[in-house]
């Protein structure tokens, strides 16, 4: 009798994630353990957990940022390996870059970050956020920083949104 592993199953290209069996740890205790996570293209989930539940990890491994040897597929493509394009993952680590705390424009950051080739889709985005493209960003609040990000973010079409901790820093009023 022949075993056929988990990872060596086809991946199934009908779903936008397909998690099987992932365990992961950073090196202690196992953060995710015995995971399978199945979402089908056009659905909508939301990660509820108490602190340390390993949600942000498990986002990270979603849009390739972490390798693992379990089965992890987006859009029937390993995650890591061969991430499909349209995978959008916005994290809380971004507003520690240098280059966001530096002295550049906001209408700079949108022109590099392809905002020039979606202007519509950009215009709105700046509009339901509240942004002003003429703020300087080592003068903005982390706030203002947050917002500037998810529009950033969310400029370019994508097939995937993976949107981590995505209030935080953000007032009432945004949210």
């Amino acid at each position: 009798m022949t075993s056929l592993k988990e990872n060596d199953v086809t991946p199934n290209k009908d779903l936008a994630v397909e998690v099987l069996n992932l365990n992961f740890s950073l090196g202690g205790p196992l953060i995710l353990q015995n995971l399978h996570l199945e979402l089908h293209k056009g659905s909508r989930c939301l990660l509820v957990g108490a602190n340390g539940a390993g949600k942000s990890t498990l986002l990270t491994i979603l849009a390739g940022k972490r390798m693992v040897h379990d089965r992890v597929n987006v859009f029937g493509k390993n995650a890591f390996r061969d991430t499909p394009p349209g995978v959008t993952y916005l994290g809380t680590e971004w507003a520690n870059n240098p280059v966001v705390r530096g002295d550049i424009l906001v209408s700079t950051l949108l022109s590099n970050m392809k905002g020039d080739k979606y202007v519509e889709r950009r215009d709105e985005l700046i509009e339901i956020m509240d942004i002003n493209p003429n703020w300087r960003m080592h003068q903005v609040s982390d706030g203002e920083r947050r917002r500037v990000q998810l529009v950033l973010g969310l400029i370019q079409p994508w097939d995937l949104l993976l949107l981590d901790e995505v209030t935080v820093d953000l007032d009432v009023l945004v949210r």
